[in-house]
């Protein structure tokens, strides 16, 4: 083998056989982990058996700042990269929410889902040039290809840019290599699929390894693949002379250790070197255990498949390899074995011991405060019942404990001395216990760090007499240009962004002026230009991209709901991608240009920031105040605003427009309306029109649905007008419920309503074609008139009888 000649004999023979160990190691921790959860100390268990050979081998490759993006069977990759112990995969199986116990997810996640800290605590990034890094996984198949790109873009990106040289954090040289990992049946999927153009295209250092056992669960690759082989149907996609575009491809048997290491080392090599991506397809690997801890693949396996898989064990390949070249004998094999099995037993009983303790420690607590206290309630047989039920639990989870303490609650009695009553004991616990488990389970959605963007204070466009008016897209592409001028790390993505300069030109000529890299264009492939903003954004890296209508954010909504809206929560604050998802909608016609889906949008990526500005003025202040801090968020530019004249801020790049903050567009006393986006526009006529018939309204523009009114705006306004609307472009039940539930459920803005509050919204099926079909489909001004105006009626039909 190639790598003998730069190594002794004895120390190449140690390496094997500790290599053989590790393989051996990952394999019992797979074994022992599934035992606990059939054993019920574990909830569900996901393994890597059958893939330890082919991991070994690939992590020889893996250097310092190489970035993974990974599916969950890779537990032996971590470990062979020093990123996993054997300690945090029994951590992480049985939840451990402790971060030092379980650094990758905190017990959010199911086991053998991976993240490195990229975070630390006061919300800054550490250095990932000198360390192993891994993108936080996720469980939809296929979900990790679309970052995967973004991953390896940046090394690219960081290479040829010389204006980010020394941002020597984040890359050295563009050096990095982007690892994906997936299993065979998953490259059906749409997402793999997407990405392997999308990297071919780019050219990029991204290496791929498909781990083919022959099946997705029970459906065997004959139903799953064409040809039955990922590798012969990517040809097309094959570099076959030097100086195309296009991908390396590699097969090698998930057995064959030495082939795997050779194949291994001269793919990355010229990924690394050349930025050329590359397929590694891994065949004849075998699933021992079966798919996970939900069932057993003897179920749908043959009898003759079965004896295959155990003959051709990739494990069981190597004991004999290294036995029959004479590398190590029989015994020292066993000897290695005996070590490995006793690391894993010891190990899980440390991680058991360490997940258990401090759950013991909450019910005792729980147990003390009921038997040291003097109060027999009347009803204290109850009580005793539910405590000794508590204490006969064998291996007790925080549930267990909260959940008999409010029991109890429901049969103390008020007649104890109120500061050492079991009442007050049991219920400052309970709080205590409620508020931890929050802490535990419900942080980080957002960032909560001085990065948050919440925390950039307002500044308002400021105009001098010179100001002239432009016109609204003209805004955008002033704030571009400086934003683009002053920070290095903005990169601007999407359809017909570069060339054209957008479809309504407000990126007119920046891509001439900053170059492809900063200002590019995208092939029509919506959920791999949010992939690839994730996965620039993991690398310390601003991108903004751009889906071209709102409709076309369909297309990509999974990697945002999944991958995106996640990341922040499920690493527990370890992860972070401050992307910015750019678009444009609300007020077109036809079917598919004039959705407003925002109910099924900010119901779906909860931890994505949601703004919706009426103008392009407030676009801009949107697109200022995000850059400044570090969360995702996604802006909705309003597409009729374009040619619409605004005046030009004299402080452009330097005004920001706050997150959750309504503005009040006119004041009034008789009606509350609340809206955004487009629809300002629209109620804003009305408002004119409804005042011409004495009604005097307080048009409210929220400018933003997540967050929504941190600042109680409409609440205020509701007290004095006693009378509310909320009026959207969104289905009947959608935003406006949402908005209305905030408003008058959790404000308690029910208390000041004089009668009942209204929504305006579209009709239930999209917008039809042309002017006409808008009209009837979506609110107008009448409609806003109408509705207001039949509110006063409710109130005072003397002074405004019913018109129809």
């Amino acid at each position: 083998m190639e790598e003998k000649s730069n190594i002794s004999i004895d120390e190449f023979k140690n390496e094997i056989l500790n290599d053989y160990k590790l393989a051996f190691t990952s394999r019992q921790a797979s074994i022992l982990g599934r035992r606990e959860v059939l054993t019920g100390k574990a909830k569900f268990g996901l393994f890597g058996d059958g893939k330890e050979i082919a991991q070994i081998a690939m992590a020889k490759s893996f250097k310092n700042g190489d970035f993974r993006s990974g599916y969950y069977r890779d537990q032996t990759f971590m470990m062979a990269i020093g990123e996993l112990t054997l300690e945090q995969f029994f951590a992480q199986l049985y939840g451990d929410t402790n971060v030092n116990a379980n650094p990758d997810n905190r017990g959010r996640m199911m086991n053998n889902h991976f993240a490195s800290r990229l975070i630390d605590e006061k919300g800054e990034w550490e250095k990932q040039t000198n360390r192993k890094n891994s993108s936080a996984d996720m469980s939809p198949t296929a979900g990790q290809m679309p970052r995967l790109l973004g991953l390896g873009l940046a090394s690219k990106i960081y290479r040829e840019e010389n204006v980010l040289k020394d941002m020597t954090r984040f890359s050295v040289n563009g050096n990095e290599v982007a690892f994906g990992t997936i299993g065979d049946a998953s490259t059906s999927e749409g997402h793999f699929w997407e990405t392997i153009n999308a990297m071919a295209v780019l050219q990029v250092p991204i290496a791929m390894s498909v781990w083919d056992d022959g099946y997705g669960i029970s459906v065997p690759k004959k139903l799953q693949t064409a040809k039955q082989s990922i590798s012969e149907i990517l040809k097309g996609f094959e570099i076959e002379q030097e100086g195309d575009k296009g991908i390396n491809i590699y097969t090698a048997k998930a057995w064959d250790y030495k082939s795997l290491r050779e194949m291994y080392k001269q793919g990355i090599e010229k990924c690394r070197e050349k930025h050329i991506p590359c397929v590694f397809h891994i065949t004849e690997a075998t699933q021992p255990l079966g798919h996970s801890t939900s069932g057993s693949h003897e179920r749908y396996k043959s009898k003759d498949r079965l004896e295959w898989e155990e003959a051709n064990d990739c494990i069981k390949k190597l004991r004999g390899w290294i036995i029959f070249n004479g590398v190590a004998s029989a015994e020292e094999i066993i000897e290695k074995e005996t070590q490995a099995i006793d690391e894993v037993k010891k190990a899980k009983q440390i991680a058991w011991e360490n997940f258990r303790t401090p759950l013991l420690e909450i019910r005792k607590e729980l147990i003390d405060i009921i038997e040291n206290s003097n109060c027999k309630c009347p009803k204290f047989n109850k009580i005793e019942e539910i405590k000794t039920e508590l204490k006969r639990v064998q291996d007790p989870i925080r549930k267990d404990s909260i959940a008999a303490a409010r029991q109890i609650l429901r049969f103390v009695c008020q007649k104890c001395n109120p500061n050492k009553s079991l009442k007050q004991g049991v219920l400052e616990w309970v709080k205590k216990e409620m508020n931890n488990g929050a802490k535990i389970y419900s942080s980080f959605l957002y960032d909560e760090s001085d990065k948050s963007p919440l925390k950039i204070k307002e500044v308002k466009p400021s105009y001098n007499e010179k100001s002239v008016e432009v016109t609204g897209r003209e805004v955008l592409l002033h704030n571009w240009d400086y934003i683009l001028e002053t920070n290095p790390k903005v990169l601007i993505f999407g359809e017909d962004v570069g060339f054209l300069g957008g479809v309504n030109q407000t990126y007119e000529g920046l891509q001439a002026k900053y170059g492809e890299l900063r200002v590019s264009d995208t092939g029509i492939r919506e959920a791999t230009i949010i992939g690839q903003g994730i996965g620039l954004a993991l690398r310390g890296l601003r991108p903004v991209a751009e889906i071209q209508y709102f409709d076309y954010l369909l297309y990509g909504l999974q990697t945002l709901s999944d991958d995106l809206a996640t990341l922040h929560y499920r690493t527990a604050g370890g992860q972070k991608a401050p992307l910015i998802i750019s678009t444009r909608g609300h007020r077109l016609e036809g079917i598919w240009h004039s959705g407003s889906p925002l109910s099924m949008v900010i119901n779906s990526i909860r931890g994505i920031h949601v703004l919706v500005p009426r103008n392009m003025t407030e676009a801009a202040g949107f697109y200022n105040t995000v850059l400044q801090g570090e969360d995702p968020a996604l802006i909705i530019e309003p597409l009729n605003g374009y040619r619409i004249k605004e005046k030009l801020p004299e402080n452009i790049g330097n005004f920001y427009t706050p997150l959750g903050i309504p503005e009040i567009i006119t004041e009034g006393s008789d009606v509350t309306i609340v809206t955004y986006g487009s629809c300002v526009r629209i109620a804003l006529e009305a408002v004119m029109q409804l005042k011409e018939s004495g009604i005097n309204c307080e048009l409210i523009d929220i400018r933003s649905l997540l967050p929504f009114d941190i600042s109680n705006t409409i609440l205020g306004s509701i007290k004095k007008t006693n009378k509310v609307l909320f009026f959207d472009e969104d289905v009947p039940g959608g935003a406006t419920s949402y908005m209305m539930s905030i408003v008058l459920e959790q404000r308690e803005a029910f208390k000041y309503l004089d009668t009942m509050p209204r929504t305006l919204t579209g009709k239930e099926h999209r917008s039809a074609y042309t002017t006409d079909g808008d009209y009837f489909s979506n609110p107008n001004a009448e409609d806003v008139f109408d509705t207001v105006y039949s509110i006063m009626t409710d109130v005072n039909p003397l002074k405004f009888p019913p018109i129809y």
